[in-house]
């Protein structure tokens, strides 16, 4: 089957996604500067999903863009990555709200951790489904970003509960490893 259907689903849901973050922003009472100091974590919990949910929807652009056709597998693979990244909203909302203490920022990792297993799974789905040979297997590779983005998650799990700052800072690392676009699929699709 072809895979519109699944890309015009994923598209809704993750900017459903988004909207349900920035609704979550309260306004504060107030028109100076001192009242947006206790928002700080908020906006820092925002900015962070809003970029994690925004690589998420740029590789899954490219991960398609050199794919024809999905199947049942793919479909479920899709569907498991979206789950794990509709709870970001509550993830961001309760980190944010709670100044990143340890278990709020736990759970953020977790579900980062979980997000990322899950493109992991979908990547392998389409590869599995278009060959070792395919595009999209050349151009993954033994895809090292994705498998060192889990130790560092695994890691600031494991940090959270001790310093939750090194946790958020793991975080924003691999943010920030990831938001080029992947370039791998990038170079292989023609135009």
């Amino acid at each position: 089957m072809g895979k519109e259907r699944l890309l015009a689903f994923s598209d809704g849901v993750i900017a459903i996604i988004i909207t349900i973050m920035v609704l979550e922003l309260k306004i504060p009472r107030g028109a100076n500067l001192s009242v947006l100091g206790p928002l700080i974590p908020v906006l820092v919990s925002y900015i962070l999903s809003f970029v994690n949910i925004g690589i998420y929807w740029n590789n899954h652009h490219h991960l398609f863009q050199v794919v024809s056709k999905v199947n049942g597998r793919i479909l479920w693979s899709n569907l498991y990555l979206l789950f794990w990244l509709s709870l970001f909203p509550f993830a961001t909302g309760w980190m944010g709200e709670n100044n990143f203490s340890a278990l709020p920022v736990g759970l953020y990792g977790f579900i980062l951790l979980m997000a990322a297993i899950a493109y992991f799974i979908l990547a392998h789905a389409l590869i599995q489904h278009h060959g070792k040979d395919s595009t999209i297997a050349v151009a993954l590779g033994n895809d090292f970003k994705g498998k060192i983005s889990v130790v560092i998650y695994i890691i600031a799990i494991g940090f959270s509960f001790l310093a939750p700052i090194v946790s958020l800072s793991l975080y924003i690392a691999v943010a920030i490893m990831w938001f080029i676009p992947d370039r791998r699929i990038e170079g292989k699709v023609v135009n």
